[in-house]
């Protein structure tokens, strides 16, 4: 699979079909949100970023004032819903598969914007995170799911393959759930939040009392 960044635009041939598609096509075939929203493809630390300041982001996610550096920051310094928003979109925005129980600054950038409700553009994302997973050697390519979705739209011939089976590490416990404040309504669980999109200091006291 090929893919021209400036335009946006994937080309590849699957079984004999030709597949040509951009972040608009890839927004109507999965069905989900690609007009507006962060959709940078962010691989090192950067200063001069226009979004969080790599250190306070660090602090913020680490949950330690003290910290002095940016780094990575591990899943198990995070607060209850943080690592549920981290377990979220490592399954679904940024796949990992290497160790998942260490984040990136990309990583923590958009965990940041989900917790807070911005707009994250994940058609446009999906193909310049598959751009960089094309260049490097030896890297599965990602969004297997989804993909298939694509080969389905353009009619390529697929052969049966029975899905992986769900592992320990690919659920959460009702109560953990319940420590994060989300609510169930109809066998759906709901994400509650305070001012302004995020989750307000009782939240966050309620989590650190659980922990």
């Amino acid at each position: 699979m090929s893919h021209n960044r400036k335009k946006d635009v994937a080309k590849s041939k699957v079984r004999g079909v030709e597949i040509v598609f951009d972040h608009l096509q890839l927004t109507s075939i999965l069905g989900i949100p690609g007009n507006n929203g962060i959709c940078e493809y962010i691989k090192e630390i950067c200063e001069e970023s226009k979004y969080t300041k790599p250190l306070e982001i660090t602090r913020r996610f680490a949950n330690d004032d003290s910290i002095m550096e940016a780094r990575t920051v591990k899943s198990v310094e995070m607060k209850p819903f943080q690592r549920f928003i981290h377990f979220l979109m490592m399954k679904n925005v940024v796949p990992h598969f290497g160790k998942r129980d260490t984040t990136s600054y990309m990583d923590l950038i958009y965990i940041d914007h989900l917790i807070a409700r911005r707009l994250v553009n994940l058609p446009r994302f999906i193909m310049r995170h598959m751009s960089y997973v094309i260049s490097v050697k030896d890297h599965e390519l990602p969004y297997g799911d989804w993909m298939t979705m694509v080969f389905e739209a353009f009619g390529v011939p697929l052969v049966d393959k029975k899905g992986e089976e769900s592992k320990k590490y690919d659920f959460f416990e009702e109560t953990f759930l319940t420590i994060c404040k989300l609510t169930r309504e109809n066998g759906v669980w709901w994400i509650g939040t305070g001012e302004n999109g995020r989750r307000d200091e009782e939240d966050d006291a309620s989590e650190k009392e659980a922990e």
